[in-house]
Order: structure tokens, then C-alpha cells, then sequence
């Protein structure tokens, strides 16, 4: 069995949902300048009344024998490196032998190792992997060597909600009701918003505990935007509302001021990230400064299912917890199910992202109570829904 091609395709339909369906954006580290702080929230293009258009790109891998395997949904910048610079290196070689392929897209791609290359690497792989599962008939966290157990708890990310506090406590409540006993919110405000705004911050996550009571955990996503002493006070001001762990406070590029964060928290309050850090290579120098409790590297980003199982390795090493960022839901729940609840005790659900990432699956990961099962179908089960699919569009580059 040989690859034969590999197919960037980009599919666009229509998606039903009343209102606005982003109602709120983190905070960015870019938000230091006016001209980006005043930026408002995600959107979807409307469709018409009550609809939004979606459009999501997947890359194909197919074989000469009928077999073929996918992953996504994928940028355009990723499109265009896998059919202009990677699939070339792909077509005519064996698609089981991962190890192989992954380790010549590393070493073509040297100026690539962290950023969109590495995406786009991340991407094929995943496709790899499910063509490898469909291949043997088997789900990939079978091939991984699991399941390790019958149900993995998973946390609600509310990324675009609103922050309105009448509406947090709403959607906490529900969140709640729906089964999940943890949930992760993005406060808005960092060092330049004064007091004013850490006073905002701490009423964000007051009401979220006053709305879930004492026994789900709530978390806390920075993301990037704070710095060491601005996020020590944080800590400082949240100790009684008992947050599970405030997540990447610093930029990705300063794991001394991770440390440092680490080492001089008070309490309970554990310091996560490495959503933004790459390949086991990247991870390693987090874990060896000790610059935080719980890792958190992208699938789809750090290197692939490949390079995930040698992260999880090193985290076992460290005695530290690993729990993927949550891009991709299906990829988290196939590797998450192949390794041991004290590694890697939840899975991310980000309920918004998972309406748009999902969109076009036949078979969507959700959690059921608050619980992820493991999946049936062969390899990631990355099928398309083809009732979801009114237009499709095969992408070429010159």
C-alpha cells in the first residue's frame, strides 16, 4: 500500500442558530495597543436570518488500494504548505510507517519547527494515524495501546460566551446541569485595565462560584495576557473562590516567568500551558525549568498523535499532568483514552469551537454527563457528514 495523492478540500454549508453566535473574545496579548483592544469577538458570516455560512478545510490522505485517511478542520496558511511543500514528500511511500514520515516532514521543514509548518505537520499526521485505524478496522486509541478506562471526565471551555455576569451564572448553572464538574473561563481584563479591571476579573469568577457552588472546579485562562506580578495578585485575590489552575499567564517564550510563577503561588492554585509550545523538544525545556503544574500542547499543533505519545512520555517522567488544548476534541479523546487518569485526568470540550470544528463530522465527539466515551468508528472517525455539505472545492496553489 502506497500513498497516492494528498488533497486539501474546503467545504462550505449552513449551520441554523438563532442570535449571535460569538457573544464574547479573550483577551490577546496584541490588546497592549488601542487600535487591537477595541477589536469585538469571533463571527461567522450570516447566511440569512437565524443561519451562518461555515466553511472548514480538511486534508485527505489516499492510497492505492482504496484506503484513505483525514484530518481537520485546517487554515488556509496549512493548505497551502501540505500541497505546495509537504504532500510531495508523501506521495509513493508506505502511510503506515508514521514514524518515518513524521521524522522526514521534521527534518525537511528545520525553519518550520515551531508555527504553521508544525501545524501543518501535526495535520498529516492525525490524517496518518486515522488512515492507519481505518486501515486495521480499529479505533487509533486501540492502536495506541488503550482504553485505559471506560470514560474520561471532560471540562466546558466557554470560549464566546458572554461575560455578563447575569449570564455567566446562566450558563455556569447549565453547564452544570448538562454534567460537567469543571469549567474554564476567560476573564478580559490584564495589567493596563488597573484596578477596575481586576476587580471585574475577581466579580467574573465570583459569580461563577456562587452560581456552581463548592465542588466543581472553575479555571482560569489568561491567555498570554498577564505578567508575573499581575497574575501573583491575581492568584492572591482568587485564593477564596479556589480556582483548579490559571492558565498561561505569560507569553510562551518566557518559561523563567512561568517558574517563577510556579514556584511563588500560594495555595491550591496549580499554573498550566504550552498550548503555544511545540514537539517534545519545546516541552522538554518547560519541564526541566519545572515552569508549570499541567501541560496543555495542541494535537494538532505540537506535532501530531506521533509526537503526543513522546510528550506523554516525558510528562510521565516529570510527574507532572498532561492535558491536551482542545482544537480537536476527536484527536484529545482517541490519545487521551490511551494513557493513565493521573497523566491526563480531562479532556477540553470548548463548546463553542466544537459547534464550528465539528461542524461537518458524521460522527462529533461530545460528552454525555460530562463524560467522554470511548469512540467506535475506525481510525479518528473524521467522515463527513454529507447532508452538511452543499459546496466543496478542491484547493490548488500555483
Amino acid at each position: 500500500m502506497k500513498i497516492a495523492a494528498v488533497r486539501c478540500v474546503e467545504y462550505t454549508g449552513t449551520m441554523d442558530h438563532p442570535g449571535a453566535f460569538w457573544e464574547e473574545r479573550l483577551i490577546r496579548p496584541v490588546d497592549i495597543y488601542p487600535q487591537f483592544s477595541g477589536d469585538g469577538p469571533e463571527f461567522l458570516p450570516p447566511s440569512g436570518s437565524g443561519s451562518y455560512r461555515m466553511t472548514s478545510r480538511f486534508v485527505h490522505i489516499e492510497t492505492d488500494n482504496g484506503v484513505a485517511g483525514s484530518a481537520g478542520p485546517i487554515t488556509a496558511e496549512q493548505a497551502y504548505l501540505i500541497t505546495t511543500k509537504l504532500a510531495p514528500l508523501l506521495v509513493s511511500q508506505d502511510p503506515l510507517a508514521t514514524e518515518y514520515l513524521w521524522d522526514v516532514l521534521y527534518r525537511y521543514c528545520v525553519h518550520g519547527r515551531k508555527g504553521v509548518e508544525m501545524h501543518a505537520i501535526s495535520a498529516l499526521d492525525c490524517a496518518l494515524w486515522d488512515l492507519k485505524g481505518r486501515h486495521l478496522g480499529v479505533p487509533v486509541f486501540v492502536l495506541l495501546g488503550g482504553p485505559v478506562r471506560d470514560a474520561i471526565p471532560a471540562y466546558a471551555s466557554t470560549l464566546g460566551y458572554s461575560l455578563d455576569l447575569d449570564r455567566v451564572r446562566e450558563r455556569a448553572t447549565e453547564l452544570v446541569a448538562q454534567g460537567f464538574t469543571a469549567t474554564k473561563w476567560f476573564p478580559r481584563h490584564g495589567p493596563l485595565d488597573g484596578k477596575a479591571g481586576m476587580a471585574a476579573n475577581v466579580a467574573l469568577i465570583a459569580a461563577l462560584r456562587e452560581a456552581v457552588g463548592p465542588d466543581v472546579d472553575i479555571m482560569v485562562d489568561a491567555w498570554m495576557s498577564w505578567d508575573v506580578p499581575y497574575t501573583l495578585r491575581m492568584a492572591d485575590r482568587l485564593a477564596e473562590y479556589a480556582p483548579r489552575w490559571i492558565e498561561e499567564p505569560v507569553l510562551p517564550d518566557k518559561p523563567h516567568s512561568y517558574a517563577e510563577i510556579t514556584r511563588r503561588i500560594r495555595g491550591d492554585i496549580q499554573v498550566s500551558g504550552a498550548e503555544h509550545e511545540y514537539t517534545r523538544w519545546g516541552i522538554h525545556q518547560l519541564m526541566a525549568a519545572e515552569a508549570m503544574h499541567i501541560y496543555q500542547p495542541d494535537t494538532y499543533w505540537a506535532g501530531g498523535i506521533s509526537e503526543m505519545c513522546k510528550i506523554a512520555a516525558l510528562a510521565s517522567t516529570y510527574d507532572v499532568q498532561l492535558i491536551p488544548h482542545g482544537h480537536s476534541v476527536p484527536a484529545n479523546t482517541h490519545f487521551s483514552f490511551a494513557q493513565p487518569a493521573t497523566l491526563t485526568p480531562l479532556v477540553e470540550y470548548l463548546v463553542k469551537w466544537n459547534v464550528v470544528n465539528q461542524w461537518f463530522l458524521k460522527h462529533p465527539v461530545h460528552p454525555v454527563n460530562g463524560q467522554l466515551l470511548p469512540p467506535t468508528e475506525p481510525g479518528l472517525g473524521t467522515d463527513l457528514d454529507p447532508d452538511k455539505i452543499e459546496r466543496r472545492r478542491e484547493l490548488t496553489f500555483p
